[in-house]
């Protein structure tokens, strides 16, 4: 990592960094060609174990998700794959999470808990049969958000454990939730016209 990624990754600034290595509080790893420096992730989450007093992440999560009730039985269809997968990438010591619940709702109880666990710099490794498990859309910014705290995401990317038919369910909840909006602008288009008739009224 560079200076400025090595600073946004311990949620510091740049000149902070600097210092540190002018200290010797925290020295990089070594220097590029042209002589700028370099970190890399197992020093700095080394660095923030030790001396910030934050844990270093451990926990290696396999998240299986299904949108309903009616889908319980792909959940085992997931898991079973995942663990072939799993263990051909030497994963030990896996926790298995899994929930019911739709991918574009965002407080699922242990999705967030998930998230939580690395926001507290827990979680080592996530393993998910496809991106859409975690979440249907926004999956950048959630990867941003596990790496920034020393996590990694393992993605399957098996199209078969991400039924056609929960992506049918969300676009239709996304097609009714812009209607239902629509619907209302209109409602408060004509309330805001009739208000703004009845004040020019003599």
């Amino acid at each position: 990592m560079s200076t400025g990624e090595a600073a946004a990754y311990l949620g510091r600034g740049v000149k902070t960094l600097q210092r540190w290595d002018r200290e010797g509080t925290l020295s990089p790893a070594g220097r590029t060609k042209t002589g700028r420096r370099a970190y890399t992730r197992e020093q700095l989450d080394t660095f923030l174990g030790q001396q910030i007093g934050r844990p270093e992440p451990h926990r290696v999560i396999a998240y299986c998700r299904v949108s309903s009730a009616a889908q319980k039985p792909d959940l085992k269809n997931q898991r079973r794959v995942l663990e072939e997968f799993a263990a051909a990438r030497g994963l030990v010591d896996v926790e298995w999470i899994e929930e019911v619940g739709g991918g574009l709702n965002f407080n699922r109880k242990r999705f967030l808990e998930i998230m939580d666990a690395v926001s507290r710099r827990e979680v080592r490794t996530i393993v998910l049969a496809h991106k859409d498990r975690l979440v249907r859309f926004g999956y950048q910014w959630f990867e941003h958000h596990c790496k920034a705290h020393g996590c990694d995401i393992l993605v399957l990317n098996n199209e078969s454990l991400s039924p056609e038919q929960e992506m049918v369910q969300d676009l239709m909840t996304i097609v009714h939730c812009f209607s239902s909006r629509l619907y209302g602008l209109r409602n408060y288009k004509k309330k805001l016209s009739e208000a703004i008739g009845q004040d020019v009224k003599p």
